[in-house]
Parts: C-alpha cells; sequence; structure tokens
C-alpha cells in the first residue's frame, strides 16, 4: 500500500504500522491513535482524522467515541496482543537448564532430545502439557534452539583404517 502524499512531498507511513516482520507493530498503532487523541483535542473532526491518518470512517468515529469517553488513556490500548503464554520467563530457563543436561539426565535411553521428550520435561517440571507442534514453537523462539540431526556414523568406525585406505589402497584402486 502506498503512503499519502504530503506537501512536502514525503509519503506518510500512516497506513504501514500494522506489521512489522510479520506481526502487528503494536508501539506504532498506540502512535497513531495518540495523533489521532491530539487531532480530537484540537477540534477536528473525525472525517479530517480518518483522511489524516488513513483509517475507515468507522475507525475514526470509534476511536472519538473512546477518546469523548475515557480520553487519551482509552486509546492507549492492551499494550500486547494474544494470549499470555503459558510459562513464563523462570520456567524456560528452568527448563532450558534441565535440557542442557541432557534426555539421559531424565532417564532416557539415548542422547537424542525429540519433540515427545522434551514435552515429558516440560510437563515433569511445570505440570503444563504440550503437543509436538507447540513444544517445537517454546524451542525455537523462547529457547532459541534449532533443528539439528546427529551425524550418522557407525560405532565401529575405524578412522584411522579409513585414512589409511583413502592413501595406500584407493590410489592403486583408482588407477
Amino acid at each position: 500500500m502506498a503512503g499519502k502524499e504530503t506537501g512536502s512531498g514525503e509519503k506518510s507511513d500512516a497506513r504501514k504500522v500494522k506489521q512489522r516482520g510479520g506481526r502487528r507493530d503494536l508501539e506504532a498503532l498506540r502512535d497513531r491513535r495518540m495523533r489521532a487523541a491530539e487531532m480530537f483535542a484540537a477540534g477536528q473532526r473525525q472525517v479530517d482524522v480518518a483522511v489524516e491518518l488513513e483509517v475507515s470512517q468507522q475507525t475514526a468515529s470509534r476511536w472519538y467515541r473512546q477518546w469523548t469517553e475515557g480520553g487519551n488513556e482509552a486509546l492507549e490500548g492492551a499494550g500486547r496482543a494474544g494470549r499470555r503464554p503459558r510459562l513464563d520467563d523462570a520456567q524456560i530457563e528452568a527448563i532450558r537448564e534441565e535440557l542442557l543436561k541432557g534426555p539421559q539426565a531424565h532417564g532416557f535411553a539415548t542422547g537424542v532430545w525429540t519433540l515427545g521428550r522434551v514435552a515429558i520435561v516440560i510437563e515433569r517440571l511445570t505440570g503444563v502439557t504440550y503437543g509436538p507442534t507447540q513444544t517445537w514453537t517454546i524451542l525455537r523462539t523462547r529457547l532459541g534452539w534449532s533443528r539439528q540431526r546427529p551425524a550418522r556414523r557407525a560405532v565401529e568406525r575405524d578412522e584411522d583404517a579409513i585414512v589409511a585406505w583413502r592413501e595406500n589402497d584407493w590410489p592403486r584402486i583408482k588407477k
């Protein structure tokens, strides 16, 4: 969406505030509502606010009604969107510390973390049950972990024998 051309030749970013990196820019949305409150206080009409801030007339009308009933505080907004996380930062940090101990410290047979195993540890520590998708979201977004796969190497692998074969046998066979 192109911004509105202003008198100075610059483009207004009024319509571009809704998204930032795939998420709503709550601070920019709040700033726009506060600009509307300033315009209402200066005696400007709802239609002028709608045109200037590039919002619908219904939005300008709703903002005006909120502003007249509750002042600027009514247009502040909630400060965040969506459901609150079930785990707080302290719980996430405790989970991180436990996961760093490794799967075998939690009674699993192998040293590989799976989403199911991580979910079990989270439930043991916090009492909160998560499925694989949400467990992966916690690992990726809140812990900053990424998907890792163990190297597929045989336990019986002999590195010295492999090097010797490459240096001695392979050149002879290759000819």
